[in-house]
């Protein structure tokens, strides 16, 4: 079968910023924009639709605090707190995201959208790089509307009208807590009070804005298909799972201190590195309002 890479129909006609295509997939470098400065609405409009264009987008030697991150993380939606994490002393939206030389486990090391299993998922993330180790811990995406195309026809007559349930424990035997627990740093930030969340979402996603559409499933959230049992769903689900990461489908981000990443939770997925041993890595993070799925 002959897959189409992503970038054939974006027009790449930037006038207020250069792009740089990470992939052929999907991915790109913004360069020319000082984050901590106010953008001009010519650049706010190119950066937007970068976003859209590439779904993975990232900024090089950018000087941001919590603050100024949420502020900028405005450009692209509404920033909110996250359900098991507390927020940044006075920036309840931002998040830290530590791993120490101690810490055996990372947060997200697995294949993912964020969120998914909330009425509303996150519609998206702004990650900034405070502190990387010298060689590891990248960040993996992937292009859920290059997988949906990449289907015989006949999966997608298969998964199109079909329901996730998608549940916030289903990686977590004993609670998101028990799990978190492991991490040092993130115990500490670990809000003991939320509760397991379990939503219900269609396989096959619309994006609101760009119309496309993508798969919305993943072995790190989806329990199982509405109207079948675990045990009937799991197939399903592993082979959509394998089926999205597929290299040609994807991108790596090498992480550089004070790099700062933007990507869309509504048509990618992506899995944390885990390969630092003995390194430290701490991150900084925003997540943004997003819709009901449709």
């Amino acid at each position: 079968m002959v897959i189409n890479l992503a970038f054939e129909k974006i027009d790449m006609d930037y006038q207020s910023i250069k792009v740089n295509p990470l992939t052929g997939a999907l991915g790109a470098e913004i360069a020319g924009v000082d984050l901590s400065k106010k953008l001009t609405n010519q650049q706010q409009e190119e950066v937007h639709r970068a976003f859209l264009d590439f779904q993975v987008i990232y900024f090089r030697d950018q000087t941001l605090n919590a603050e100024q991150q949420v502020s900028m993380a405005r450009l692209f939606g509404n920033p909110i707190t996250y359900p098991y994490l507390s927020g940044v002393d006075g920036v309840p939206e931002a998040h830290e995201i530590v791993k120490t030389p101690d810490d055996e486990v990372n947060f997200g090391g697995v294949w993912h959208s964020d969120t998914s299993y909330k009425p509303k998922p996150d519609m998206g993330t702004v990650l900034f790089a405070v502190e990387v180790p010298e060689a590891g811990g990248d960040t993996l995406f992937a292009n859920t509307y290059l997988a949906y195309n990449a289907l015989s026809n006949g999966m997608k007559a298969v998964v199109e009208d079909l329901i996730g349930i998608n549940d916030s424990e289903k990686l977590y035997p004993g609670g998101r807590a028990n799990r978190i627990s492991k991490l040092s740093k993130m115990k500490d930030s670990y809000t003991d009070g939320s509760q397991p969340m379990q939503s219900e979402h269609p396989i096959v996603r619309t994006h609101p804005e760009t119309g496309q559409k993508g798969l919305y499933v993943s072995e790190a959230h989806t329990l199982s298909f509405k109207d079948m049992t675990v045990e009937e769903s799991k197939p399903l689900i592993a082979f959509l799972g394998e089926h999205i990461s597929r290299p040609e489908f994807t991108c790596r981000l090498r992480w550089q201190k004070n790099t700062l990443a933007v990507w869309d939770n509504r048509c990618t997925q992506h899995f944390a590195v885990n390969d630092y041993r003995n390194s430290y890595r701490h991150m900084r993070r925003v997540t943004l309002q997003g819709e009901v799925p449709v």
